[in-house]
């Protein structure tokens, strides 16, 4: 095999930064904005990507918007006994980041508020 003179690795590194330059920058400067996880989707796994600006997660999902069919308990944490936050209304629209067996955890855009749901009360979910 010829040697071109050049490593994969340094045409790899080279491709990403021609790449990179499009990209925006990130700095560490000041200190870090205070997260509230009852109105900021954030939890040790996973994120709301309109939230990459502001925090560092190790996954990011995009909210998939849905409506309410039924009034449903939007509670604290994912067991059907953690404290309820608020009751939604049918209609209401609920940003989904994650469906977790009978829940989805995700933000109510009325209530402005980060929880979990049963996902049965999505419209279109099987019943």
């Amino acid at each position: 095999m010829q040697n071109s003179g050049i490593s994969s690795l340094e045409a790899a590194s080279a491709s990403l930064s021609s790449a990179g330059a499009t990209r925006k920058r990130f700095a560490l400067t000041g200190v870090s904005p205070r997260i509230d996880p009852r109105v900021d989707a954030v939890r040790p796994d996973l994120a709301d990507i309109r939230l990459a600006d502001r925090v560092f997660a190790p996954h990011y999902a995009a909210p998939l918007t849905r409506s309410l069919a039924r009034p449903v308990s939007l509670r604290e944490g994912p067991k059907a006994d953690s404290p309820v936050m608020t009751e939604l209304k049918p209609g209401e629209s609920f940003d989904i980041l994650e469906f977790a067996g009978a829940n989805a955890w995700g933000v109510a855009s009325a209530a402005g508020l980060v929880g979990y749901i049963d996902a049965a009360a999505l419209e279109g979910a099987d019943k």
